[in-house]
């Protein structure tokens, strides 16, 4: 097994261009908006303990402690670049009412202690396992951007509770959690402390899923929190896609610490079931609002499509780790679908609100068609992005997911250096200081300048939407990746990845895209909205075989395109003979998916047809 360590955002300083924007917006306004969302609904006030039944403070859901540890999380990230950013004293203060609130013997869950103490471990999906697992990643962040230890010893004392009711006294009323997340802290924190309790509490609910039956709902069957079978024998990914995502992520970091080949090899096996049969174009996954659930294979819809953004940021994860035990392109090609389509959709542009969910197709006239009926069953992903849900994990996912972005863009060893995403930015890789200058994905330009890495090889993936290219260095291509040998102590490439439109086709198996085609160009997917057009996206036909014109927009700061189309002349009314039809020539103005619905109610659609 050929592992490569992570290069770290903390040691990558992202200069300017697409990602520096969405960095500086995340700090200077999502995070303090995620924040006020989470005042007013009462999480903050939660951590003082102080509801009560019948009270005018908010009831505490089981899930809040998670929201809350994420924006810490996110906090210490961003307090890496500025040390006294001014939500460190608020974070601080979090982390001084749990050290307050924490049970004496480590417990700590605000919804089982003052809600519901009786139900303490005692229902698999009540999430305090996967709360103590947003808690550990936060002590992590937290410890490493300040030198804070206390957020550390607070779960640590929990983890010795868990460790003592799960594995010895063996006195919980189920073995592994329904939502995963702890499996993967629990090697995160082993990675930062040495202390082998933490993987092999991690091996214990990784080893012990899928052993015995354990807790069900009456509405779902064991795949839904992935206990079908042991993780090694599972190969069809199935159930709830981000319990199923963190879980593969677990794996996958388990598989790399422990050398466990047969790990890996069901690691690889999920991996192709999503990439292959189970995702959106825009790395989306999950595509049933029912149970937020993988579904059967190739079953994809695009107006009712669920592509939650936590999933998207799950896969990105899952990718992500990938890259470092099997090199292979591929991941890194899933982790720039998902960065650049179906994470940042989840996303207003003015960094506000947000998505859960994240169709590919929104016909406007759908959500008021039942004239005659004051309720119906009929459900479709809302129009417009919310500061807050009521189940809101997913704006403090995307705060840290851009707080971080930086861990994603390299790798290393001791004798390569690895660039896996083309964002400008500065790099400290095992004692050599590496530059990318680039505009991407305006243009697939890119300078990198590597000092002090003579002797070294440089590995730059050449990416899948990628036909032509040119690299001003001899190179030898390996998985998917140039590799290029370091000549002297200041050494310089230049790489011309040529961004063309491409149309893109689905397989026949996908039925709700028969006839139709996606447009792309390099890694960004498009996608047609009613506001700049002046008929509907199932008006028209693409003409394919047309130049598409690409321009640059300020508003999206990316590139949108315009191209030739075709649509019926005259209303042939509701039904004529085919040769009745007249077809004119249109332009048509598609934008980056990710901005989608920012101006208004708006149709919508990602596949069109040609």
């Amino acid at each position: 097994m050929k592992k490569l360590d992570a290069v770290s955002f903390d040691k990558v300083s992202i200069s300017d261009g697409f990602w520096s924007d969405r960095i500086d917006r995340n700090k200077n306004v999502t995070v303090f908006s995620v924040r006020d969302r989470f005042k007013a609904t009462g999480r903050f006030e939660a951590f003082r303990f102080n509801w009560t039944e019948g009270s005018d403070i908010p009831k505490p859901h089981y899930f809040w402690d998670s929201d809350v540890a994420k924006w810490i999380e996110s906090v210490a990230y961003i307090l890496k670049d500025e040390p006294q950013h001014e939500l460190r004293k608020e974070a601080e203060e979090l982390i001084e009412l749990m050290e307050k609130n924490q049970c004496e013997d480590g417990y700590f869950n605000i919804y089982h202690t003052v809600v519901a103490p009786q139900l303490r471990f005692k229902n698999r999906d009540n999430h305090e396992l996967y709360c103590l697992g947003h808690f550990i990643e936060a002590a992590v962040a937290f410890f490493e951007a300040t030198g804070d230890g206390r957020l550390l010893e607070i779960t640590d004392r929990y983890i010795d509770l868990v460790i003592k009711v799960f594995c010895e006294e063996k006195s919980a009323d189920f073995v592994t959690p329904g939502h995963e997340e702890i499996e993967l802290a629990l090697i995160r924190l082993y990675r930062l402390k040495k202390d082998k309790k933490y993987l092999e509490l991690a091996r214990f609910f990784i080893d012990q899923r899928g052993q015995k039956e354990e807790q069900l709902c009456d509405w779902y069957n064991s795949s839904y929190n992935q206990s079908h079978l042991p993780v090694r024998q599972q190969k069809e990914v199935m159930g709830h896609s981000v319990r199923a995502c963190y879980l593969y992520s677990a794996m996958a970091d388990l598989a790399k610490e422990t050398d466990d080949e047969e790990l890996l090899e069901a690691c690889r096996a999920l991996f192709d079931d999503i990439t292959e049969r189970k995702m959106y174009i825009t790395g989306g996954v999950g595509s049933s609002c029912h149970g937020e659930a993988f579904t059967v294979k190739y079953d994809l819809p695009n107006d009712t499509a669920y592509a939650e953004t936590c999933a998207s940021i799950a896969l990105m994860m899952f990718a992500d780790r990938m890259k470092d035990i099997d090199l292979d392109s591929r991941y890194g090609d899933i982790v720039e679908k998902t960065i650049y389509n179906g994470i940042i959709s989840g996303i207003s542009l003015d960094g506000r609100s947000f998505f859960y969910e994240n169709p590919l197709e929104i016909n406007i006239a759908d959500h008021s068609r039942h004239t005659s009926l004051v309720r119906h069953g009929e459900r479709l992903p809302i129009t417009k992005r919310k500061e807050v849900f009521d189940c809101s994990c997913c704006p403090p996912n995307m705060t840290r997911f851009l707080a971080s972005v930086g861990g994603h863009i390299f790798s290393c060893n001791e004798k390569d250096i690895f660039v896996h995403q083309f964002i400008p930015c500065n790099a400290q890789i095992n004692g050599s200081f590496v530059n990318i200058e680039t505009e991407y994905p305006k243009n697939g330009k890119v300078r990198i300048s590597i000092k002090d890495a003579e002797g070294k090889r440089l590995f730059v993936r050449i990416p899948a939407w990628c036909r032509n290219f040119s690299i001003s260095s001899d190179y030898e291509k390996i998985n998917g990746y140039a590799v290029i040998g370091v000549t002297g102590d200041d050494f310089e490439i230049e790489l011309d990845f040529k961004m063309e439109v491409r149309f893109i086709k689905c397989s026949e198996l996908v039925r709700a895209n028969e006839g139709k085609c996606a447009v792309m160009c390099g890694p960004v997917v498009y996608c047609m909205e009613k506001t700049d057009n002046d008929f509907e996206h199932y008006e028209i036909q693409l003409d394919t075989a047309s130049d598409p014109q690409i321009c640059f927009s300020e508003y999206f700061n990316a590139n949108v395109i315009r191209l030739n189309a075709f649509r019926n002349k005259i209303d042939c009314g509701l039904y004529s003979d085919i040769s009745d039809f007249e077809k004119e020539a249109v332009e048509v103005r598609l934008i980056p998916y990710f901005g989608f619905a920012n101006r208004g109610d708006s149709s919508m659609a990602v596949w069109l047809r040609y």
